[in-house]
């Protein structure tokens, strides 16, 4: 509509999202996942309803799934850029982020801004959506934040640990995902969205943090002794 570059225009609209979204989580008593429903849900009907009045050639399949196997050499420089500024913010603000994550009381106590490490955050995480939102699309890049992470929090409670295997089985969900896709001709985004769900049903039944096999086993073994 007004002839911006789409890369920039999502980051603003995403960095003014995720200030919204800390500041409803802050100034009221509405959790931080209701604020990100509501807000996330309004600024997507925001930008449907301004592509549809631009008459935009925008492919909303395109942003909604994208196409990992068609990313350009500007897209990969982008990435690439990215990656390095978080693993900057990571490795420089390690202990600060463990501390204001696990126990922001006490982060706050002992002098730390809380507020101000929360939107650096939600700013990082805004570059990294925004970077991969038209190359591999936005279900995609939800899932791969969100999908792997819950995995590896279900096999340890180390953030160390958890980082590390989070960004493996991010891997292996993208390798195995586009060897199905190659060789059963699927849409490459979504079957690496599929293979990192069935890595976290498998670690949900077995990993030991979460007990459920052996609990339903424990279980099975004390009803067949009642009833022998």
């Amino acid at each position: 509509m007004l002839g911006i570059n789409v890369l920039i225009g999502a980051s603003v609209f995403g960095i003014l999202a995720a200030s919204l979204i800390g500041f409803v989580a802050s100034r009221s008593k509405i959790k931080t996942d209701t604020s990100i429903g509501i807000v996330f849900s309004a600024f997507y009907a925001l930008g449907f309803i301004l592509i549809s009045l631009a008459e935009s050639s925008t492919n909303l399949h395109h942003i909604l799934f994208g196409n990992i196997l068609a990313v350009s050499d500007t897209d990969m420089m982008t990435t690439t850029v990215v990656l390095g500024l978080v693993i900057l913010f990571v490795v420089f603000f390690y202990k600060e982020l463990l501390i204001t994550s696990f126990d922001p009381t006490f982060a706050k106590t002992y002098g730390l801004k809380v507020q101000l490490l929360h939107y650096a955050l939600m700013l990082v995480l805004t570059l990294v959506t925004v970077s991969a939102l038209q190359t591999v699309g936005i279900i995609l890049v939800v899932a791969m934040l969100i999908t792997p992470a819950a995995t590896a929090f279900l096999w340890t409670e180390r953030l160390a640990v958890m980082l590390g295997l989070s960004a493996l089985i991010g891997v292996l969900s993208s390798v195995v995902g586009l060897y199905l896709s190659y060789t059963l001709n699927w849409a490459s985004g979504p079957a690496i969205v599929l293979v990192a769900a069935i890595f976290f049903g498998i670690s949900f039944i077995i990993s030991p943090k979460q007990a459920l096999l052996p609990t339903l086993w424990k279980g099975q073994a004390a009803a067949r002794r009642v009833t022998a």
